[in-house]
This record gives C-alpha cells, sequence and structure tokens, in this order.
C-alpha cells in the first residue's frame, strides 16, 4: 500500500509514496496496481502519462480502479482516463483559484489569516486582539534592536528572560528577524510577502519604525558581520600617521587595534595600540559628554531630524508601491520588458539611496534614556551589552585619532587619542 496523507496530488510537490511506488514499478517489484480512483493516482495529466510510461517500461498489464471501469491498458479507457484526469486537474484548478480568490479578498479587507495552528507572537487567539504582556516584550526588542543590539544578543535575553514562542520553544535569530521585520506588529496586512494595506487590528510598533528596523537589517546584510563583537571600537579608530583606519587584530591573549598596510587595506602598517586601555579612554569620555548640559541642548534639535525621517520613511514605502504596481503592469503586459527595466532602476537606485540614510539616521535612537541625567552613568553604561555601548558611542563619536606611541612607554599617554565628535 502506498499512502500519501496531507500531500496534494495537483500541486507538483513530490509525493514520496508516489514516486516510491513508479521506482517499484520500474524496478519489476509490482507486477499489478490497484487504484480507488484516478483523482488519486494524480490530479495532474503529466504525471498520468509518467505513470503510464512506467507500465510500459516495466510490463505491467493489470491496472484496475475501484470506482470507475476504466482500462488504462487499452486504447479507449486510456482516453476515458485522461478525460477524467484533465476533469479533475480542472476541479483542482478551480478550487485553488477560489482559495486564493478568497484570500486575496481577506487580505484586501485588512482581516487575518484563518489558517495556521498558532495565533501571532503579541495577538490573541482570534489573531486581532493585542495581548499587551508580548507587546511590551516586541516594543523592547525594537527599541533595542534600533538602538544597535544584534538579534544574536536580543536571541540571548529572551531566553534569559524566559520568554518562549508562541509554539513554547526558545527563539532563533531568523525567527526573532521575521517577527520584527513583519507588517504585523505595525499594523499592515501583508499577502504573498507583500503590505497590501492597512490591518483591522491595532499596531504594536509605528510604521516608521518598522521602517527602520527593515533598513538596518539591510544594512547589517550588506555589511556581512555576523560574529559577535568583540572589539568596542571597531571602525571608529584612525591611524595618527596615515589616516587610514584601524583594525583589529589579536596577538596570543592581547587584544589590538592595527594599521594594515597592503593592497587590501592601504595603511602604512606602522601603528599599534593595545585595546583595552583606548576602549576605556573612550569610554570614559562619552560617559562625560553624556552627563553635560551641551549635548543635551545639541539633542534638541532631535525633533526635526526625527521629523525628516519619518518623511524619508514615507518616501521608503512610495518606492516599494511603485515597484508592486510597475511589476503588475509588466504581469498585465501593459507594458513590455524595455519599459519595464527603464521604470525600475531609477526607483530601485532612488530606494536603496532612501534606505541607506534612513539606516544613518536610525543610529540617534541609541541615546534615548541615557542623556539628561544627573548623577553617575557608569552603572547604566555597564549594564549595556557591547553591541548597545558600540552603538551609544558611534551615535557620539565620528572617529577617534591614535597617534605614534613614544618607545618604551607602558601606558597609554592620553594625547595620544583625539575624538573627532559628532555631538
Amino acid at each position: 500500500m502506498y499512502t500519501d496523507n496531507d500531500f496534494s496530488a495537483y500541486s507538483g510537490k513530490k509525493r514520496p509514496a508516489y514516486a516510491q511506488m513508479l521506482d517499484d514499478i520500474r524496478d519489476g517489484i509490482r507486477d499489478a496496481v490497484l487504484v480507488y480512483h484516478v483523482d488519486r493516482l494524480t490530479r495532474r495529466p503529466v504525471e498520468l502519462e509518467e505513470f503510464r510510461e512506467a507500465l510500459d517500461t516495466a510490463g505491467v498489464k493489470h491496472v484496475r480502479f475501484v470506482v470507475g471501469d476504466s482500462d488504462i491498458m487499452t486504447g479507449d479507457g486510456l482516453m476515458v482516463v485522461r478525460f477524467l484526469a484533465a476533469v479533475a486537474a480542472n476541479e483542482s484548478a478551480s478550487k485553488s483559484r477560489r482559495v486564493k480568490r478568497k484570500f486575496q479578498q481577506k487580505a484586501e479587507r485588512g482581516e487575518p489569516h484563518a489558517g495556521g495552528p498558532r495565533r501571532p507572537f503579541g495577538y490573541a487567539d482570534d489573531k486581532v486582539t493585542v495581548r499587551e504582556d508580548e507587546a511590551v516584550v516586541i516594543r523592547t526588542l525594537v527599541a533595542r534592536f534600533l538602538a544597535g543590539e544584534s538579534l544574536r544578543s536580543l536571541t540571548v535575553w529572551l531566553d534569559q528572560q524566559e520568554v518562549r514562542t508562541v509554539a513554547g520553544g526558545p527563539w532563533k535569530t531568523p525567527t526573532l528577524r521575521t517577527l520584527i521585520a513583519s507588517g504585523r506588529i505595525a499594523g499592515l496586512r501583508e499577502h504573498q510577502g507583500q503590505v497590501i494595506g492597512p490591518a483591522v487590528w491595532d499596531p504594536i510598533i509605528s510604521t516608521d519604525e518598522r521602517n527602520r528596523v527593515l533598513a538596518r537589517i539591510e544594512s547589517r546584510k550588506t555589511s556581512g558581520r555576523r560574529a559577535p563583537r568583540r572589539y568596542l571600537l571597531s571602525g571608529l579608530l584612525r591611524c595618527g600617521k596615515c589616516g587610514n583606519r584601524l583594525y583589529s587584530a589579536a596577538r596570543a591573549t592581547t587584544r589590538r587595534y592595527v594599521c594594515n598596510s597592503g593592497p587590501d587595506h592601504g595603511g602604512c602598517g606602522r601603528l599599534t595600540v593595545v585595546a583595552e586601555p583606548v576602549e576605556q579612554m573612550i569610554a570614559d569620555a562619552v560617559l562625560m559628554r553624556l552627563s553635560s548640559p551641551a549635548l543635551s541642548e545639541a539633542l534638541a534639535g532631535r525633533a526635526a531630524a526625527d521629523e525628516q525621517a519619518s518623511s524619508l520613511a514615507d518616501q521608503v514605502d512610495s518606492d516599494r508601491e511603485q515597484l508592486d504596481e510597475l511589476a503588475g503592469l509588466y504581469g498585465r503586459k501593459a507594458i513590455n520588458a524595455a519599459e519595464w527595466l527603464a521604470a525600475r532602476n531609477p526607483i530601485e537606485a532612488r530606494l536603496r539611496e532612501g534606505q541607506r540614510r534612513l539606516n544613518r539616521m536610525t543610529a540617534s535612537t541609541a541615546l534615548d534614556g541615557l542623556t539628561g541625567l544627573d548623577g553617575d552613568l557608569g552603572p547604566k553604561w555597564a549594564g549595556l551589552n557591547l553591541d548597545r555601548q558600540h552603538a551609544v558611542i558611534s551615535a557620539l563619536l565620528e572617529h577617534a585619532v591614535v597617534g605614534p606611541g613614544t618607545p618604551g612607554a607602558r601606558g597609554l599617554d592620553p594625547s595620544r587619542v583625539q575624538p573627532v565628535w559628532r555631538l
């Protein structure tokens, strides 16, 4: 007996038991086949011909159907079976169109997808009512991700807080990325991977926050950095001799920043500084700057920057919608391939630039909750992980120039390090 439960005979996806049956027929293990009905054998005419070819190859002469007295081994019988297979395929195609149309209509109305065994994280079983206990977690995740924390670090935090997925298991990085990038938590209805409009449920985060999340995810794809961070000032130090970027490098148990020579780096190769002292010096300078009234005044103009970011996010959304509309025109053959390419390229270029600019603006959120505070900021700083600390420093520091050291010196001379501040 060959049984493929829960496998569609119409979808074209591989049915393991059916494939095994064909192999057994070809190998001569079976000399007869009994089928309940032709639409249980297949709903695709091309598969029927494949079945008939396997019978001919193996010389199998005995095929019977429980329902329907058709003899596939005769010309007239084969014609009847082919007709029944074509009817079954048409019935499946019609059902598929009705189901797709129903899903499309529900999506256009902003209603939730009725399928799936589980509710989405952040929402109740009706998939509409917000669960505030999980919504708080989502808002925290989004805020910390936009502040510079890595997805890996956030999955560790979720595990430490004993927050589980809807299925009851631990979070993994891909699952978390899907959650914070989804249109659902921003109150948007997605269908076949595209946002098609507002949803009937309340949002947990704003569309502006989601756009910033998407921009940062795209930026991290471009950078390719995936390993856990070990150096606080990666990308933020410059050589005082040649101006080239200093790169992290370890020798034995000592972490260092070095100026690398060669065609891939282009530095002079004549400057090295031990990582820990320079990292501590910059961190101390950042803490002093966070406590200064001057920084609070500099950040007073952030409202205008936030408004600009919101406007840019709207433009990014508009460009995505325009690309979708353009693809629809091409799919309906309203425009030809040359017209589609000519219109697509400038939109994609504008979209990439908008996402890049939006990602730069996103870094400002790293300072939220850390500025304008009285008293010692040390404990608060120590409570941040390395990703968040790096994001805070990057928001304040353009870079720091490290000058040449003094031969024989036992410690780091503060005059060697010259910060260049953004704020």
